[in-house]
């Protein structure tokens, strides 16, 4: 979730730094980044929105995007500014303009870099002991998959609907499997 609990669509992720500094297209708009889309769907309470910067083509009373730039979920923003050609685009949705990305991407990719190079070393020891907890609860995995489940904070209710049984039976495994 981004700001004010609208939902942002991150374009880019690593597995070093999973969403803490997941990564996204940002938009400019006059010069400043503006708020979600909303999508007039009909009647009803939920009105679907998104930050997501193909939306902001100026059609059906959208905002238009001027330019385009590296966001972080960290709040991080680029400075560098990449002006979207409407001459070009014309009346084309932005998703279908092929615009090229590789700007925002490499300034996000320079973010990133900076981040990794101010970041603790994690000392040998702990590593070891993560690497030897990891390997223990992937082995638990394996040889019981279902407390794994529940040991993941499922519920017994959760994890019968999953495995297409009621909960007593989702118990009754449960306590065979904590008895190996």
């Amino acid at each position: 979730m981004g700001e004010g609990g609208v939902l942002v669509e991150w374009d880019w992720w690593t597995v070093d730094f999973g969403e803490a500094h997941a990564g996204a297209v940002g938009v400019l708009v006059s010069g400043s980044e503006p708020g979600p889309v909303y999508f007039d769907v009909g009647s009803g309470s939920d009105v679907p929105s998104t930050t997501h910067w193909s939306a902001y083509d100026g059609r059906a009373r959208r905002p238009r995007a001027d330019a385009l730039r590296a966001a972080c979920a960290c709040g991080w923003r680029g400075a560098a500014e990449y002006p979207l050609d409407w001459d070009v685009i014309g009346d084309r949705p932005l998703y279908e303009a092929d615009i090229d990305l590789t700007g925002p991407l490499v300034d996000w990719n320079a973010h990133l870099s900076l981040v990794r190079d101010k970041a603790v070393p994690l000392p040998e020891p702990l590593g070891a002991l993560l690497v030897d907890m990891a390997e223990q609860l992937t082995a638990t995995a394996a040889e019981a998959p279902l407390a794994a489940l529940c040991d993941d904070g499922l519920s017994a209710e959760a994890v019968g609907t999953a495995l297409g049984i009621t909960r007593s039976e989702t118990l009754v495994l449960l306590l065979t499997a904590q008895d190996r």
